[in-house]
This record gives structure tokens, sequence and C-alpha cells, in this order.
């Protein structure tokens, strides 16, 4: 079977604009088992330290939604991305430094799902014009940020 060369090669990675992905060494691979989807599925990772029920938002069963788990993925990420930025700013995190973060499950005009995204970020003692040059660079550093650029409107703001 000839393959069409205008298509990417089975196992190549390829990003949304059809421009290959970047490359480099993998430093992990998280891997989950979910079965029973998001409005009542039950979600497991192959090392066991991840094991919950799924349940749909604003639902009455009793478990997390994929829109929580992104929430709380992505605001993990990113205030790891903080710290590597920071480090090389030479700027100490305070303390009490936290990230709210908030997923919009919407649904379009033409029934289309896609989501919103907003990371609330509170860096108390932190000079203002300091904690953004971190926090933008900290989008641009953090996997999250760079995975869902383009695909979601992101809003982040320093309160």
């Amino acid at each position: 079977m000839e393959r069409n060369h205008s298509e990417p090669a089975l196992g190549t990675i390829e990003k949304a604009d059809g421009h290959p992905g970047p490359s480099g060494k993998v430093l992990y691979t998280a891997k989950t088992h979910t079965t029973g989807g998001r409005e009542n599925g039950v979600a497991r990772s192959s090392d066991d330290r991840l094991n919950i029920r799924l349940a749909a938002p604003n639902g009455t069963q009793s478990g997390t939604n994929p829109e929580q788990l992104f929430a709380a993925g992505w605001s993990a990420c990113f205030e790891g991305a903080m710290g590597i930025v920071a480090r090389r700013m030479r700027i100490v995190l305070p303390e009490k430094m936290a990230i709210d973060a908030e997923i919009d499950l919407c649904l379009g005009d033409g029934g289309a799902y896609f989501l919103k995204a907003r990371l609330n970020i509170s860096l108390p003692g932190t000079e203002h014009d300091a904690a953004q040059l971190l926090i933008d660079a900290a989008h641009q550093t953090c996997p999250y940020s760079k995975a869902i650029r383009g695909n979601v409107e992101v809003e982040i703001n320093l309160i």
C-alpha cells in the first residue's frame, strides 16, 4: 500500500498547524486506563497512584470530571514552570503563592464542545512588574500552556 506523502507517516508527531512537533528525550509517560467515560467512569493509572471515579459536572454522582483534572494538572504544572523561571530570574517565590484554575466546558452554536481556561495567580509580596514577567515566562515554559496554545481561549490573571 502506497502512502500519501501529504499525510504524516505513521508514528510521526505533528502539531495542529501541520508542522512536525518538537523532538527530545521523553522524561516521563503517564499511562491511564479509563472505562465508562466522563459520566459514570473509572480512571486508573498504570502505577495505581491514581484511581478515581468520573462523574458529569453538576451531576449527582460522586466523582470528578475531566475539567477538574485538567485544572489541577495545568495549575500544578504551571507552578512548576514558575519555579523554573523564578530560579533563572533569581526571584524567590513566596511561600503562600497560589494558583486557582478554572476550566469552562462550553457548547458552541453549532453543537461543538470547546474549553475556555483561566489561571488566577497570587504572588503575595512580589513586585507587580516582576510577578507579571515571571508569569508571562512561565506561560511560555509550561507544557500544558504550550499544548493548549491556539486551541483554547486562555486568560492568566495576576491577583
